[in-house]
């Protein structure tokens, strides 16, 4: 509480500050979040070992939470702002009880999620943001399957005409993150040394007359000790899931067993053509192409029958994806699909999948991250938000109503893997004690399918109710999967399901 008096305190400062002689306009806005969520995110309800049976299931059946979002604006001119956007929360019910405090008071909860300078050249087009702030690479149909986060850079936007603009981004996601000697075979590498990722974007949007497209490229080079470190395990890049497709897998206990390498710096590689017909009228189609390659950067063991076989760590991959939706009155019916490249049952030949660093797929709401605000509580979605290695084809009927100020959306979509089953037989660590599988790999032989119902009320014009409902069978191979792992473990399936409401003030 203190944080928010302190932040209201400043913004009343700066508000009085405002004088004749430099007129700056000022504007808040934000939203607040009450969520309360029930159900079961978790593959697998038991699992058999050496120890006997085990459940990874360890997280609350329900949970309830809370989030604020607060934007400031100064605005000198049209050509001159800037912008604090800071979130007090994601803070759970109870969750914070130091002190007496029984659930109230949280400590740790307020952080800065953007801060940011927009400015534009004199008399020109040129238009520049600098800090950290929103970015998501371009895409169409299901969400950007390569980069979608806040992250610190610098936004260069020019304007040609009214149908073709040109846009460069130069983004730094990690820097100086690394703690040397924490990893058993870089001692002798120094504390921030070789441990930043950049990232160089150009993109070309072009709009015409019934067609939307927006090629893009991006460029970029991380160190040898970037990912040497907790926060990019946990993600630093603004709240999400983190991105273990980024690198090699099946890689054993992480990055701890990758080998020296000479390299200082490695490549990178993607681009993307993302492009939407709307000449059709009320038909509307998207088209998402993906290609994504990061150079090796050593080699790992990776083991299968207590054998070890030398791995590379180079990432290519590729993915398509598109949407057909056609929008009446009394709603949007569509259907949608997607493919990607998957592992080939080599790892001594790299990983075929496409390479992500903060993925977010929005085909769905439970394995993908569509149609939510927040996840409340634990994390109870975006289970599988890369589309790396995967295949899946879907139906949705978006927005319809027969009530006024109240919205149906009905999708149901099954998720296929392109993953060779071999590769299974060289994954150590299959399972994780709290997730279940392994995040986002499926198999040639495994298959989920997802439903999702989800209800919108407008109660006023700034204040809605979202109530979500899911459920995600499970037909994950059990003969597949019973052959992973060192100590001849199997497993027993089990689906998933949630329940979600979600009240949203906006203002």
């Amino acid at each position: 509480m203190k944080h928010v008096v302190t932040l209201l305190l400043a913004t009343g400062l700066l508000l009085g500050a405002s004088t004749d002689a430099l007129t700056v306009d000022f504007r808040i806005k934000g939203q607040w979040l009450m969520g309360f969520a029930g159900g079961e995110d978790n593959l697998v309800a038991k699992t058999h070992a050496g120890q006997g049976k085990r459940s990874p299931d360890g997280r609350d059946a329900f949970a309830a939470s809370q989030r604020l979002q607060l934007q400031l604006d100064a605005a000198a001119s049209e050509n001159l702002s800037g912008t604090l956007f800071v979130e007090i929360g994601k803070t759970q019910f109870g969750g914070d009880a130091r002190g007496g405090a029984l659930g109230a008071d949280s400590v740790n909860a307020m952080k800065l999620k953007d801060a940011y300078l927009d400015w534009a050249v004199p008399s020109t087009d040129l238009k520049f943001r600098m800090g950290i702030q929103y970015l998501a690479l371009p895409n169409k149909a299901g969400g950007s399957a390569v980069f979608d986060a806040d992250v610190a850079g610098i936004d260069a936007s020019y304007k040609f005409n009214d149908n073709v603009s040109l846009t460069a981004l130069w983004m730094r996601p990690f820097n100086d993150n690394y703690t040397a000697g924490t990893e058993w075979r870089d001692n002798a590498n120094h504390a921030n040394y070789l441990d930043n990722m950049d990232l160089f974007t150009l993109s070309l949007p072009m709009k015409f007359e019934g067609i939307d497209v927006n090629p893009w490229v991006m460029y970029g080079m991380r160190g040898k000790n970037t990912g040497k470190f907790a926060a990019y395990q946990e993600n630093a890049l603004g709240g999400g899931m983190p991105s273990y497709t980024f690198g090699p897998y099946p890689a054993i206990n992480g990055y701890r067993n990758i080998g020296n390498t000479s390299k200082a710096y490695g490549n990178m590689f993607w681009v993307g053509l993302p492009f939407a017909v709307i000449a059709w009228d009320p038909l509307y189609i998207e088209l998402d192409l993906n290609y994504g390659f990061v150079e090796s950067m050593g080699r790992y063991d990776a083991i299968r029958n207590q054998g070890i076989k030398h791995s590379n760590t180079q990432r290519e991959g590729w993915l398509v994806k598109a949407l057909v939706e056609y929008k009446t009155d009394w709603g949007a019916p569509g259907i949608f699909g997607w493919y990607a490249s998957g592992d080939d049952g080599n790892p001594g030949n790299g990983s075929k999948r496409m390479p992500t660093i903060v993925p977010y797929g929005n085909f769905t709401s439970f394995l993908g991250d569509g149609n939510m605000y927040w996840a409340p509580g634990y994390n109870m979605i975006d289970q599988i938000t890369s589309y790396s290695g995967t295949w899946g084809i879907g139906a949705r009927i978006k927005d319809v109503s027969f009530v006024e100020k109240l919205k149906h959306s009905l999708t149901v979509a099954w998720w296929g893997g392109t993953n060779s089953p071999a590769m299974v037989k060289y994954m150590r660590n299959a399972w994780d004690w709290n997730t279940g599988f392994m995040e986002n790999y499926l198999t040639t032989n495994d298959g989920l399918l997802e439903v999702n119902f989800t209800h919108e009320y407008q109660m006023y014009e700034n204040f809605k109710i979202n109530l979500e409902l899911a459920y995600v069978g499970n037909f994950m191979d059990n003969n597949t999967w019973n052959k992973a792992g060192a100590h001849n473990t199997s497993f027993e399936r089990q689906d998933m399901w949630k329940a979600q409401l979600v009240f949203v003030y906006s203002f």
